[in-house]
Parts: C-alpha cells; sequence; structure tokens
C-alpha cells in the first residue's frame, strides 16, 4: 500500500502534513469554512480579526477628530463671544454691563453689519501665537532645567512645586505678547489698521526689552504687568486641573457603576464614547469653573495691559461708533478700588453675558459630540447575536478535512478512518 496521504479515492489524495518543526508549517490547514487548528497550534499564527482593526482605526481616528474639534470649538467658535467680552471688560465709560447675553445681540448685529464679515474674529491669529510661544517656551524650560513639564495625581509636592514654578516662568515670557494679543483682539477695525502677521511679536519683543514707559505716557512697565498675569495664569491652571480631575474621576466611576458586570473586567473593551467624552466634559466644566471664578481679576488684568496703548473699540452700548480708552492705573490694587468706587461691583463682571453665551455655545457642540459618540460606539461594538430558543436542537455539524463528506465505504476498508478525522490534522497524522 502506498503512503497514507494517498488512500482512497481522489478527494483523499492530499499530502501528509509535515512536522511543526519542518520548514513551511504554520500550524493550520484551509478548508471551505476557514482555517482548521490543531489543538495546540502557535497563537502568533492565528489571524488577526478584521473587526479588531476596524475597531483601532475607529478609535484613531475618533481621537484625531475630537483634538481638531477641541481646538475648534476653544479658539475658532468662541472667539467672537472672547472678543465681545474682552471689549466690555475695558470699556470704563459704558452704560450697558452685559451682565446677560440678551443685551449683547443687538450691539452684535449693528457691528457684524456696519463692519467686515470677519470683524469678530479679529486677533485669533496672535492668539494661538501667544499659545504657542507658551508651549515653546515650556519644552525649552524642562528640557535645560530638571523642571517638570507634566505631573500627575501620584506627584511628589516638589515635583508639583516644581511644575507650578516652570508655568510661572513661562507666563513671564509670554506677558508682553499677550498684552500685544490683547491689543489685536480688541481695537475696532474702523479707526484702526489691520495688523500684520508679525506684528504681535514685534510689538512684544520691543515692550519686553524695553522693561520701562516713558514718561510721557500712561503705559504700564512691562514688570508690573507680571504679578497680575502670572497671578491670572497659575490660579486658572490650578483651578481648571483640580475640577477636571474631579469631575472625570466623577464622571467614569458613574460609568463604571451603570455598566453591566462581566466575569472578567480585563476583557471589557471601553467604547468610544466611554474613552473620550469624559475628558471633554471635564475640560468643559474646569475652564468654565475657573474663567467664572476668576472674572473680575481678568477684567483688571486686561484694563491694565491696555492702558497707554492708544487704542479705540467699539462701542458696546449701541454697536455703532468707536470709543477711546483712556485710563490712569497706578498698578494691580489701584485699577480694583477704582472699578469698585465708580463703577461699582458690577464693574468688574462687564461683559459676563458674553461669558454665558460663549459656553452655551460650547455646551451644544459638546452635546451634538455625545451624540455622535453613542453612533459611533454602536456601529463599532455591534450587538451580540442571541442564542436560540430552548427547546430547539441544534443539528450537528460533521467538517471534514478536504470539506466533502466521507465515504461510508471507506470506514469499513480502513481502521484509519474509524477514528475522529481531527486526527487527519494532527502533526504527526494517523497512527
Amino acid at each position: 500500500m502506498s503512503e497514507w496521504g494517498q488512500i482512497g479515492p481522489e478527494s483523499y489524495r492530499r499530502p501528509a502534513p509535515s512536522h511543526p518543526s519542518r520548514e513551511g508549517y504554520v500550524g493550520q490547514h484551509q478548508s471551505p469554512s476557514g482555517p482548521y487548528l490543531y489543538p495546540g497550534a502557535p497563537v502568533e499564527n492565528l489571524p488577526v480579526p478584521r473587526s479588531s482593526r476596524g475597531k483601532e482605526q475607529l478609535h484613531r481616528f475618533a481621537g484625531l477628530g475630537i483634538g481638531l474639534a477641541s481646538v475648534v470649538s476653544e479658539h475658532v467658535l468662541s472667539h467672537p463671544m472672547i472678543v465681545l467680552r474682552r471689549q466690555c471688560q475695558v470699556h470704563h465709560n459704558a452704560q450697558w454691563f452685559h451682565l446677560t447675553p440678551f443685551t449683547l445681540f443687538l450691539p452684535m448685529y449693528h457691528i457684524q453689519t456696519h463692519q467686515s464679515l470677519t470683524t469678530l474674529w479679529k486677533g485669533i491669529g496672535s492668539t494661538l501665537m501667544v499659545k504657542g510661544i507658551g508651549v515653546a517656551t515650556e519644552s525649552v524650560i524642562s528640557e535645560l532645567t530638571p523642571l517638570p513639564r507634566e505631573v500627575n495625581r501620584h506627584s511628589s509636592l516638589k515635583k508639583l512645586t516644581e511644575h507650578i514654578f516652570l508655568k510661572g516662568l513661562s507666563l513671564i515670557v509670554i506677558t508682553p505678547f499677550y498684552a500685544a494679543s490683547l491689543v489685536e483682539s480688541v481695537q475696532s477695525e474702523i479707526a484702526s489698521e489691520r495688523p500684520g502677521v508679525f506684528d504681535c511679536l514685534r510689538e512684544g519683543t520691543s515692550r519686553l526689552l524695553s522693561m520701562s514707559s516713558k514718561q510721557m505716557t500712561r503705559l504700564l512697565p512691562v514688570w508690573k504687568l507680571f504679578f497680575p498675569t502670572v497671578t491670572y495664569g497659575l490660579l486658572h491652571y490650578v483651578i481648571s486641573s483640580l475640577a477636571q480631575y474631579t469631575v472625570l474621576v466623577s464622571v467614569r466611576a458613574d460609568m463604571t457603576e451603570r455598566k453591566p458586570q462581566a466575569a472578567d473586567e480585563k476583557t471589557v473593551e471601553q467604547s468610544i464614547y466611554e474613552t473620550y467624552y469624559p475628558e471633554l466634559i471635564a475640560t468643559f466644566t474646569g475652564n468654565l469653573l475657573a474663567d467664572t471664578v476668576l472674572f473680575p481679576l481678568e477684567t483688571v488684568l486686561h484694563r491694565l495691559n491696555l492702558q497707554g496703548t492708544r487704542t479705540i473699540i467699539d462701542n458696546t452700548d449701541t454697536g455703532l461708533g468707536v470709543v477711546p480708552i483712556i485710563t490712569r492705573y497706578e498698578g494691580t490694587a489701584d485699577c480694583f478700588w477704582s472699578i469698585m468706587t465708580e463703577e461699582g461691583i458690577g464693574g468688574l463682571y462687564k461683559g459676563f453675558g458674553a461669558l454665558l453665551l460663549q459656553y452655551t455655545l460650547h455646551a451644544i457642540l459638546l452635546k451634538m459630540t455625545k451624540l455622535m459618540f453613542e453612533r459611533l460606539s454602536e456601529e463599532a461594538s455591534p450587538p451580540i447575536p442571541s442564542m436560540p430558543p430552548t427547546g430547539r436542537s441544534i443539528p450537528p455539524v460533521h467538517v471534514s478535512f478536504t470539506g466533502v463528506p466521507p465515504d461510508p465505504r471507506l470506514q469499513g476498508r480502513d481502521p484509519r478512518f474509524d477514528g475522529d478525522y481531527a486526527a487527519w490534522g494532527s502533526p504527526a497524522g494517523p497512527q
């Protein structure tokens, strides 16, 4: 008799499987229903499911889209509200304080009608430039010094202090550039020339190098702006970070409680909604809380930065005409008490309605993002097919080695056919 792989009709004439140690052995044989794996086959030979690769790509694209959406919502969509808020804050002679969003609609309409279509997006380039300078400054300082750029909840008190000190140094560097960017974002396009791309860098550098103002101007020396700028920046960072951490832990704990318990928690894969949405809601809450608490200090900071720059802003009372900014503050404390005396406590909250309108639009965008996440999570995680009803038997499925049913007549001729057909797929073959 010939080799065992050639016994029987033509359908059974297949070469004997080689030993695992021999070349070309892959540990599996192809059949019409898919690869057949013998017991103990190497795991690395298993094919990667297409669904897993699809989920990884979907998570990658979702992360990229979320990053872009965060930048767009924080800087592009919110910038018109930031411009209105700053103009209201520095308008010391304003009759309307705009503490609610409803009083802002008429001035916004007039400003948009009588000026260019992009008037409320003025200064957005310099704003992004200042943020870039801050990030670059932190990177350079952290590379040249042992100050850590990033910390977590497990960091020691020393590391946290060094991290805050790094933030303070970065804020000192960007102070003159922030002042130049503020001028570009509040000045009226009717009475001012459109600034160039690098005007913010030029004005900030000249103000940083001078370190003092001329005798005949009301421009405050830049060193007097260090204290309010650093104080505001550090407080905003600390408040927003603490709020973000608290909200993130709370939201994720709530999601974990609502999630059905599995036998093995490590096998439970997080959906796109569970991965990214808690971070978005935490960032939103942290920024809202910090901006609300520090709004009076921001008003003082903007007035000090704008003093002596000969800036002309839009009339925030009606939206028609322009108003020059002429103030004479000696410092942070003098500015605060002057506002309280001349304008009352409401003067510290001028333009607060623009802040409410800004985060209202942000909340709407966040709600739309949540619906999108839920939809993507449903598509990425298809429902598991249910088991057949009780009482119905599942017909046995006979799987042959070659995809052709065995001939019963051969089972009587050769005892090797009487065993389990899985033995034909073993490395050594039937004995």
